[in-house]
Formats: structure tokens, C-alpha cells, sequence
């Protein structure tokens, strides 16, 4: 039987996708902003909302734009997408940057809410690669300590976390050369120079993690593989997390967030069952 021709990075780079109906600022710096997608569908109801966050390694050169597709889906059934943008290596990102960015991006939602009619206790936060680190981390930012560099106060919760192939454990991220030197350039140095910030910026030393997070991953997926995150959701589990595993056959890293393949309506619904829940 044939290997599955599987989507490549730069395949998925020249993604044509729709913007955000408001783009609205979080801070100074040019990549802190988000998209908001609204549904068409007019509603005096409260609108559940996903926190959305992009991959690429953390890398600048990546950014939220292919991720339109997914976050439009999403919006057309109902859903308010908040879909996050924030400063990468190369342009500002780094410690503590880009978890301050995510931080503070998420929580904007607050303001957001009474003006785009937000429901904020039905909120899930899902990310893709670097973003579905990003997405584990929000989700878990409760647990840091106040002095902590990136610690803020009083952190939006969430649901749940749906994480697409996510760069899950940074320490084994290096050890893997996952995105290459990308881990270790985030948190400021190897494991043995900084361990600190491993332990404050990787989802799985802050486990359990006391949310319920599905992890989904593609079986031919190159470049964060399924035998990389299984551990962490087996941890996360004997830990005791609401925590599962859906690994999706013959598909690679970017199937998962192209809501026109079979794999991405897949992840859309599993988003959607999430908010319902």
C-alpha cells in the first residue's frame, strides 16, 4: 500500500483564507492583535467563543492567516472565533513575550464580551503546533506562581482545550529536534541552562493540568509525531486530567486545521461537540 500524499508546509502557507469580520489590538506592538469572526446569524443569545492560535514553530515568518479557513468554519456554526496573533522569534517573541502575548490576548475577551454579545463561560481554546503549546499553556496558567515572569492575575478560564498536534513538552521538544532550535530559543536556552522556564512554559511539567484537554494527531505526522504527545496525555491521565487522544490515520501535520479535508471537519467537530458540552 502507498504512502498518503500528505499536505507540505509550504502547501499550507499559500492557504487563501478569509479575514476576520473585526481586527482589534491587545498592545503596541504590530502583532498584537487577534481576528474575531462572527456568525452571520443574528442573536440576542450570548455567542460560546474559541480561542484560536496559530503554529509555525513560534517562528515570525508564520503567521494567523491560514488558520481564517478554520476559524470562518467554525464561526458559520455559531461560534464566535477569537483567533490570536502575537510576537514570534524573530520579531520581539521569545521569553516572556510570547506567553504574555497569549495571555493577554485571551484575556481581552472580557472587554470584548458585553460589545460583541461573548459568552465567557463557554469558552475553549485550541491551537495548532506551537498554538496548541499555547493552548495548553493558557489553559494551565492558573496554576503558575505570582512570581513568575509570566504570570498574570486573574487568567481567563476555559472549558476545555482541543489541541491539534501540539508542541506539548518542550524539554522533550529539544531532545526531538521539534521546529529544529525553536524550543529552546522560546524559553531562552537548553533545559539544563533555564530549567526554570521549562517548568513555568511547558504544558507538561505544569500537569495536571486540571482542564479537560483532547490532544488529535495525525498518524504520518512528520513533524510533531504521535509517539511524541502520546506520553503526555498518558501522564496527564494517570495524573488525573480529563484528558484523551484521538490519533487520526494517514494524514500528517496540516490535514488537522483544513476544515476541507476529512481530518479538519473532524477536528471542527470535536471543537463544536466541546462548546456544547
Amino acid at each position: 500500500m502507498s504512502a498518503p500524499k500528505l499536505m507540505s508546509a509550504a502547501e499550507y502557507g499559500q492557504v487563501e483564507a478569509p479575514q476576520g469580520d473585526h481586527r482589534i489590538t491587545y498592545g503596541d506592538d504590530p502583532s498584537q492583535f487577534g481576528d474575531l469572526f462572527l456568525p452571520t446569524s443574528n442573536t440576542k443569545t450570548a455567542r460560546p467563543v474559541v480561542v484560536l492560535i496559530h503554529g509555525g514553530c513560534w517562528r515570525a515568518q508564520y503567521g494567523l492567516e491560514p488558520m481564517g479557513k478554520m476559524a470562518r468554519t467554525i464561526a458559520d456554526q455559531g461560534v464566535a472565533v477569537w483567533s490570536l496573533e502575537y510576537r514570534r522569534l524573530g520579531n520581539g517573541g521569545g521569553w516572556p513575550h510570547t506567553f504574555l502575548d497569549a495571555a493577554h490576548g485571551a484575556d481581552l475577551l472580557r472587554e470584548l464580551a458585553p460589545k460583541y454579545n461573548l459568552d465567557l463561560d463557554h469558552v475553549v481554546v485550541s491551537g495548532h503546533s506551537a498554538g496548541g503549546h499555547l493552548a495548553l499553556w493558557s489553559a494551565a496558567r492558573p496554576l503558575l506562581s505570582p512570581d513568575s515572569p509570566i504570570y498574570t492575575p486573574d487568567p481567563l478560564k476555559f472549558k476545555s482545550v482541543v489541541a491539534i498536534a501540539p508542541v506539548c513538552d518542550l524539554e522533550r521538544a529539544v531532545a526531538w529536534d521539534i521546529c529544529v532550535d525553536a524550543a529552546d530559543v522560546l524559553v531562552g536556552g537548553h533545559p539544563r541552562e533555564v530549567w526554570s522556564n521549562y517548568y513555568q512554559g511547558s504544558p507538561s511539567a505544569l500537569l495536571p493540568l486540571g482542564v479537560r484537554h483532547i490532544t488529535i494527531n495525525g498518524s504520518h505526522d512528520d513533524i510533531v509525531p504521535l509517539e511524541y504527545v502520546t506520553p503526555f496525555v498518558e501522564t496527564a491521565q494517570k495524573l488525573g486530567d480529563d484528558a484523551s487522544l484521538i490519533p487520526v490515520q494517514d494524514v500528517g501535520h496540516f490535514e488537522l486545521v483544513m476544515p476541507s479535508h476529512p481530518a479538519g471537519k473532524s477536528v471542527v467537530e470535536t471543537i463544536l461537540a466541546e462548546i456544547k458540552a
